[in-house]
């Protein structure tokens, strides 16, 4: 289990923050999409969900050739409820970004 200190270290960190807030809103991201989504390189994305993963805030599912990122089942009521609080507060603040989601072409499907 994530420890307080952990999950806000973690929200610290803007493009933690805001990876985290995308995951929220939409279930289930991969990489490419999240890249697309923050206009980041995909090393970055991939840096900062290695570190999510590491502490167990998000898991990982495969399908094909596509890695799916979530919200780690086991995280803690307590630790959702910061994130959908946050997410709640903060929609606009990821607006763009959806934005951007939705304009993605191509974008890999989990029922392909």
């Amino acid at each position: 289990m994530i420890k307080s200190t952990e999950l806000f270290k973690c929200l610290s960190d803007e493009t933690r923050l805001k990876t985290l807030l995308l995951i929220r809103h939409e279930k289930e991201l991969c990489v490419c999409e999240l890249t697309e989504a923050l206009q980041e390189s995909q090393p970055k994305v991939s840096r900062h969900l290695a570190q999510l993963k590491n502490l167990g805030v998000v898991a990982t599912r495969r399908q094909r050739q596509w890695i799916y990122y979530r919200l780690n089942e086991e995280l803690s009521d307590w630790a959702l409820s910061v994130l959908d609080v946050t997410l709640t507060a903060q929609e606009n603040m990821i607006q763009t970004y959806l934005d951007n989601l939705a304009a993605m072409e191509n974008r890999p499907s989990c029922c392909d």
